[in-house]
């Protein structure tokens, strides 16, 4: 407990730090700031993040078959499955209706210019939703681990624990070596967290210097609207767990460490390892449980996401003056939960995913740059966010495992 949290205070120094820095750069001397950008603080920053994602995808894969092989049956897999799947869904709603209530209520877009000067590198073509779910099967598994595609590593580590399962103790010597795996790839994270600091350091500092913290001001309804979306939404888990008696304070507690590299790094994939082992050995997390369903809700579980894509469809309706019909609410409705689910979990998927939502909703693409810039700001709160309703999800799985059936209850009742 110890270690994690002087790593949470040394990341949140090293933010700190970065944003004086960087708003020092922007203010006295932008003259320096692309050159230093280029060749110190962006290969930087770029280097701690991949440095984390080496071990993302040994950890996710290990984790995930070992908590499967735990498991005591494949009907076990698919219940656990389905009651993630549900509870996703219903709270994946609250949340793309919780940013598009607070977007119709503050209209952060009326009277916000439609032009900027903030240009989007790529907006690349998205795949129809079809495509998409055809797409997590994967034709090559070891092409998945090579490639970092988290949804299909999943596919793969789910179908390999079921058939290690059944085939029973043949295939222990296999397990032992996932195991290993595992281990090895816990110890590689604990050396790539020594420079966690110099990395987000970096990464705050390229934002901040290259924005400007003046973007802020002049969205600054737009910015704080998302905020509180965002915390409304922490409060609901809280309350949901408390009512379950799931200790939802001694949760935030043991994640202090995984948000804050959250914050900093702006990537759920790569607080993934740390909230995996947090939640586990400080929190107390089912270890069947906690392998099998926060892979699968970092893969799919982003209430973040969901907030930030209704919230920017209604706020770019709002500034391009376009009215809010019932049927052009569904569609951003329906296209903000779908993409919610498929959005990635790097640093500007964000602002790519939007596109797909905008288009669905028949609105002007164009609006997406005027939250560009802005969007890398708030993009650390929106990790957050993500990260609290995947662990709060599945502490959920958990305590509705835990519950007794309804026949156990009446059982007992007369008794």
């Amino acid at each position: 407990m110890t270690q994690g949290m002087n790593l949470s205070t040394l990341v949140l120094v090293a933010m700190a730090v970065g944003i004086g820095f960087g708003s020092v750069l922007h203010d006295f001397f932008p003259t320096v700031i692309v050159p230093l950008d280029r060749y110190l603080l962006t290969p930087a920053g770029t280097a701690f993040l991949r440095l984390i994602q080496f071990v993302v995808v040994p950890i996710v894969f290990s984790s995930l078959i070992l908590g499967l092989t735990r498991i005591q049956n494949a009907a076990q897999v698919g219940r656990y499955a389905v009651k993630l799947i549900l509870s996703y869904c219903i709270t994946s709603g609250i949340a793309v209706a919780l940013g598009l209530v607070m977007a119709i209520v503050v209209q952060p877009g009326v009277g916000v210019s439609s032009s900027s000067t903030v240009q989007i590198n790529t907006i690349s073509e998205q795949q129809s939703l079809i495509d998409w779910l055809v797409s997590l099967i994967p034709t090559n598994p070891i092409e998945a681990l090579s490639t970092g595609n988290l949804l299909q590593v999943i596919f793969s580590s789910a179908l390999i624990g079921v058939a290690i399962q059944l085939v029973g103790e043949k295939a222990s010597s296999f397990v032992r070596f996932v195991e290993s795996c595992y281990v090895i790839s816990e110890k590689v994270l604990s050396i790539v967290l020594y420079v966690a600091p110099i990395g987000v350091f970096a990464l705050v500092s390229s934002v901040i210097a290259t924005e400007g913290l003046q973007l802020i001001v002049k969205l600054f309804a737009y910015v704080f609207s998302l905020l509180i979306s965002s915390a409304i939404m922490v409060l609901f888990y809280i309350l949901v767990l408390a009512l379950l008696r799931a200790k939802p304070i001694k949760l935030l507690q043991s994640l202090i460490p995984a948000l804050s590299l959250a914050f900093g790094t702006a990537s759920s994939n790569a607080a993934l390892p740390i909230v995996l082992k947090d939640v586990q050995e400080v929190y107390g997390l089912r270890e069947d449980i906690a392998s099998f369903a926060i892979p699968l809700g970092t893969a799919l579980k982003r209430d973040g996401s969901a907030i930030l894509q209704g919230f920017n469809a209604v706020f770019i309706a709002q500034m391009f003056g376009i009215p809010l019909t019932p049927s052009l609410l569904l569609a951003i409705v329906l296209s903000t939960f779908l993409v919610s689910f498929s959005t990635p979990g790097v640093p500007g998927a964000g602002i790519i995913m939007m596109t797909t939502v905008l288009t669905a909703s028949g609105l002007p693409v164009e609006g997406v740059a005027i939250v560009a810039g802005v969007d890398r700001l708030t993009d650390g709160f929106k990790t957050v966010m993500n990260i609290i309703s995947n662990v709060a999800n599945a502490v959920i799985l958990s305590v509705w495992e835990s519950a007794p059936e309804p026949q156990q209850n009446v059982k007992e009742a007369l008794e």
